[in-house]
């Protein structure tokens, strides 16, 4: 969507009643709560509204983790620094091909210092089929430590899960977490967002108090 002389990339998966994020994780009910027939019968002639409701898991479409999601004493979404999500200079890290995305595919400190870091691997292309459950692209304990060692604002993927559900000391959620670092799945659109032009990134979820995790409206300003 162009805005001026600038550009901004949605990079959300839309929240569709029943989807599945992640298996064993109930999809989102979405219902109506007030209709537009009731509201109308009550207002003036011509004029209703509509109230809906949802029920999900905090994990549902493109979610960020707090620190609080792995560390009881870490701020919740509602007390993350919004300098960590706020128009944030971003850099994309291209490693479409890799399972396991190391230390070796990031750039140079210097470039990741201060920026959001968006791990693009390609998985997004299977959202919505079995396939996209399937073996999933992550970050290797390598890749979290130069991230850690750089200083990192935020880091997202588009991807099933930053960790290698196989590894069961989920390092980047550990590591980044632990940190104050913000992370963001189930990202997609980064085959969007150009090489060489400047990418600043919100992603902002409700302040709901209590919550480790919620889902986002992950926008991208190219330009």
């Amino acid at each position: 969507m162009p805005v001026g002389d600038r550009r901004i990339v949605d990079l959300s998966h839309p929240i569709v009643d029943g989807m599945v994020t992640y298996p064993g994780l109930p999809g989102p009910r979405i219902s109506t709560w007030t209709s537009r027939a009731a509201s109308g019968e009550r207002l003036a002639p011509g004029v209703s509204f509509h109230i809906a409701a949802i029920d999900l898991v905090a994990n549902t479409g493109t979610y960020l983790d707090a620190p609080f999601h792995f560390h009881a004493d870490g701020p919740d979404v509602a007390a993350l620094d919004l300098a960590r999500l706020v128009d944030v200079p971003a850099v994309v890290v291209r490693a479409g091909g890799a399972r396991a995305v190391g230390a070796e595919r990031l750039p140079v400190a210097a470039e990741l210092a201060g920026r959001a870091v968006l791990v693009h691997t390609g998985h997004a292309r299977h959202w919505g089929s079995e396939a996209y459950f399937g073996p999933a692209p992550h970050l290797t304990r390598a890749a979290v430590e130069a991230l850690l060692a750089a200083g990192a604002l935020l880091v997202g993927i588009d991807s099933l899960n930053i960790d290698d559900v196989d590894d069961l000391a989920r390092p980047a959620h550990q590591g980044l977490l632990g940190a104050g670092i913000p992370i963001v799945e189930h990202l997609t659109a980064l085959d969007e967002l150009p090489d060489g032009e400047p990418v600043r990134l919100t992603v902002l979820p409700a302040p709901v108090r209590g919550m480790g995790t919620f889902p986002v409206r992950a926008v991208a300003v190219v330009g």
